[in-house]
């Protein structure tokens, strides 16, 4: 289930092996985090590693580098092989003031401690501000969409199938396999039996395994502009809030910067907007004359305790398998976790693998952290239905463009109106009954709980819910 990297990849060494592989994907090839990520292919992740390395030690963390950098190497070596283009640029994590220099210097420190060949650098030659960083030379970003369709040509030249627009409901045990039901236009519900099942749709679908509960979603953004002049070539990410995330991306007749940032846990953020013109602020004072092309945004999922989670859904479940928890470095994190998932359902193992384990003793490192997580996801599910948030400042969306919750605890409605069309809605989350609020730079209903997001018209888009808000009666 999934067609972004972790689906498709694993799908592909599978059928390499001979396996009768089905990918499902709920919307289009690409539609979440691959297809709207900043495609940065490193092994320098922001202040990632020595995170890691404090909560694990050395030899986990080593570990985890290496996951990704054999990653890394998949993806790279499946480029240069089917003519997807990339490009090798320097990767940095620096320090935007001097707050953010310890941080910096750390990442420093926890590289070298694993052996990344990384170098402190005191100037960038960079136009925004710039307290010094780490550089680590010849990573590498692309589009990540021709990579992601180079995957599905193989998939289908190597007999396996892709079914878009079909969403899977729930999944239910069938003998030695698993039976999954499915909503697909045309045919309406199916079932589809199989031996083994991946779960590679950003956060588990599922219950069982409590993942909703381990792993913090969130929501960051892009933008892409036209700059005159020179454009910033390394790809850049700082230490210290708010976040910068700076590289640029070829197109026809030059390159275009890409600016990303704005991030906040999803549904909890009054109005995304705000962050999000301080964001395009930023861009326009540093790089003047930059003219905006196109705007996005991607979820991702932190875990509790640093390291994702990949493996069985439950400790000796060797029939449902999940990959989440990539902390937005899904280009690395999920294919080391297509390589770990297709290695151990062919029965074998990568030494690494550990740091990635779905179930390991290294995650009571993240307890107090899960603890006060889930008192936050109280807390929003009890205020959300005593207290409806206005997502759309002060307006009611009958007049404007916006969305409101309103109305008592016993009959809550969620209104919106977006280009002119007036949509009403329950606001009831259909995983464990959250009430969603309205992102205003997105659009969109999120459900403050577990992160699932649903369209103005309440249609599902991602999340651990598998169907659509109610309509308002």
């Amino acid at each position: 289930m999934g067609g972004g990297i972790t689906g498709l990849m694993t799908a592909v060494l599978l059928a390499r092996a001979g396996k009768d592989v089905l990918v499902l994907e709920a919307r289009t090839v690409g539609a979440c985090a691959t297809g709207n990520t900043t495609a940065k292919i490193s092994l320098l992740q922001g202040s990632n590693l020595s995170k890691i390395l404090s909560k694990h030690g050395k030899d986990t963390a080593r570990a985890y580098v290496e996951g990704n950098r054999e990653g890394q190497d998949w993806v790279l070596n499946h480029c240069a092989s089917h003519g997807v283009p990339v490009q090798r640029e320097d990767a940095y994590t620096y320090a935007q003031c001097r707050r953010g220099v310890a941080s910096a210097r750390a990442e420093l420190k926890a590289c070298q401690a694993v052996g990344l060949p990384v170098t402190w650098e005191d100037d960038a030659g960079v136009p925004f501000p710039y307290h010094g960083g780490v550089r680590l030379a010849d990573q590498a970003q692309f589009d990540p969409m021709p990579f992601l369709d180079s995957l599905a040509a193989e998939l289908l030249d190597r007999g396996g199938r892709l079914v878009e627009h079909t969403r899977v409901r729930r999944v239910s045990s069938h003998g030695k396999g698993v039976r999954a039901h499915v909503n697909t236009p045309g045919h309406g519900d199916l079932e589809i039996s199989g031996r083994q099942l991946v779960l590679a749709t950003g956060i588990p679908i599922l219950d069982r395994g409590g993942y909703f509960a381990r792993v913090k979603p969130s929501r960051s953004y892009c933008f892409a502009f036209k700059v005159p002049g020179d454009i910033t070539r390394a790809m850049m990410i700082s230490t210290d809030s708010p976040t910068r995330s700076v590289r640029y991306a070829p197109v026809d007749g030059g390159n275009v910067l890409i600016v990303g940032g704005a991030g906040h846990t999803v549904g909890r953020e009054k109005s995304p907007t705000t962050a999000l013109e301080e964001l395009s602020s930023w861009a326009r004072r540093h790089y003047p004359g930059a003219a905006q092309t196109h705007f996005w945004s991607a979820q991702d999922y932190t875990p509790i305790d640093q390291l994702p989670y990949v493996g069985p859904i439950l400790p000796n479940n060797e029939t449902i398998f999940i990959a989440t928890g990539f902390k937005k470095w899904g280009m690395t994190n999920g294919a080391a976790a297509a390589l770990a998932l297709s290695s151990r359902m062919l029965g074998g193992r990568m030494d690494w693998s550990k740091a990635f384990a779905s179930w390991s003793p290294h995650e009571l490192s993240g307890a107090l952290t899960a603890m006060q997580a889930n008192v936050e996801v109280g807390f929003r599910l009890t205020t959300g239905w005593i207290t409806p948030v206005t997502r759309t400042g002060r307006r009611d969306p009958g007049q404007d463009e916006g969305g409101v919750v309103s109305g008592p605890p016993w009959h809550l409605e969620a209104r919106c109106r977006v280009n002119g069309s007036q949509h009403r809605v329950s606001p009831v989350c259909p995983h464990l009954g959250g009430i969603v609020t309205w992102n205003d730079a997105d659009k969109a209903w999120e459900c403050p709980l577990h992160g699932s997001r649903f369209a103005p018209d309440g249609t599902l888009l991602e999340g651990p819910a598998t169907r659509d808000l109610t309509a308002s009666h």
